[in-house]
């Protein structure tokens, strides 16, 4: 057995042992309630169950809760934001041994569409990012409903040991209100950061990993989305990822290994396997070595070692106007491929791939055009 396997299975089986908290019973003066952040201090130093209840994050503020160790926050009710032009973050957590909880019926409603103006954060007006989990170990965060996040939604920094499970992410009204950069999870300088059995509906990727090592996505559902990416990696080492049971549908894109133009970095053991497609607009499966911002350059330089990359059991439908299958690498730069069982199908562009393993066994020809 696999090491990313084991933990996968010590989480399953912990998830299901956590039981269901009485909310109500936190006391008042361990409860975040308004608008003001006043009490938040005194909260934070005095209490080890902390309720934010019908709560708004005041204009130009943030919501940084950085409590004892074995804290357990739970939100309650209607969690909101003033609105103000900005950049940074809207809540902050930090801390060891945390469990982050959302009690039924609750929401956190960014009400992004104040901010959203087709731009994201490329220009227009200053959007602040939602959630931050930054310097987190051995710690929990489930059940957790969020909507219309003004662009990313989770930022993962300097973490391990982190699950977050059972996370609802419905940037879904940014399709027709100019939802851009809306991320779900994006995460860097982590390690063993798990999400699994959570749905997100966005406009851009539902998974970015930058850096780090040894995570699992598992069980989780992206729709709207940039797809599940490795990248954009940028003079970092991503290592150890693995990617199970998940659905990507109405989405430009399904899988994708990204490497950003002209810079350096390793690629190594990642595995995406037991994923299905649907509707994918732009790109069944992508790997490529010329990404920028704005899009692509080409052709890729070398830089990147991209290596031990697995590719199994991958099924699913492109628009006609889509391209199934694309690999754009330097050559020499990519060994040690495993490609087994991919029928992606539907797109009806041929594009000119380079760089592929010569031991993968994968040819574009064999799956574009078809």
């Amino acid at each position: 057995m696999k090491p990313y396997e084991l933990i996968v299975i010590c989480i399953l089986l912990a998830s299901t042992s956590w039981a269901a908290e009485n909310y109500d019973d936190i006391p008042a003066d361990c409860t975040l309630t308004g608008n003001s952040l006043d009490p938040l201090a005194s909260i934070v130093s005095n209490c080890t169950e902390i309720l934010v209840k019908d709560f708004e994050v005041p204009a130009g503020r943030n919501l940084t809760i950085e409590p004892q160790d074995g804290t357990t926050i739970v939100f309650s009710g209607r969690i909101t934001v003033g609105y103000k032009e900005m950049e940074g973050f809207l809540i902050i957590i930090r801390g060891n041994n945390l469990t982050v909880i959302g009690a039924p019926g609750h929401i956190l409603d960014c009400d992004g569409a104040r901010w959203w103006d087709g731009l994201g954060g490329g220009g227009g007006k200053l959007k602040p990012r939602f959630f931050r989990i930054q310097r987190v170990t051995n710690s929990i965060f489930k059940d957790l409903n969020i909507k219309n996040t003004p662009t990313q939604c989770f930022s993962i920094n300097g973490c391990e040991n982190v699950t977050l499970t059972n996370i609802t992410i419905d940037d879904s009204d940014g399709d027709t209100q100019g939802g851009h950069n809306t991320d779900a999870f994006d995460t860097s300088a982590s390690k063993r950061v798990t999400i699994m059995n959570s749905r997100i509906f966005n406009q851009d990727d539902c998974l970015a990993i930058n850096s780090g090592s040894d995570h699992v996505f598992i069980n989780n559902t992206c729709s709207g989305t940039h797809g599940i990416s490795i990248g954009s990696v940028r003079n970092a080492v991503v290592e150890n990822i693995f990617v199970k049971n998940c659905t990507v549908v109405n989405s430009g894109t399904g899988v994708r290994i990204k490497t950003v133009f002209n810079t350096t970095g390793i690629v190594r053991n990642i595995t995406y396997e037991d994923i299905i497609l649907e509707n994918i607009r732009d790109y069944g499966i992508t790997i490529r070595g010329d990404y920028v911002n704005n899009g692509v350059t080409g052709p890729p330089l070398p830089g990147f070692n991209i290596s031990d990359i697995t590719l199994r059991n991958i099924h699913g439908t492109v628009q006609r106007r889509g391209t199934n299958v694309i690999i754009l690498l330097a050559d020499g730069v990519a060994s040690h491929w495993t490609v087994e069982n991919i029928d992606v199908h539907g797109g009806g562009r041929r594009p000119n791939c380079t760089g592929i393993p010569i031991d993968s066994g994968l040819k574009c020809e064999d799956y574009n055009g078809k």
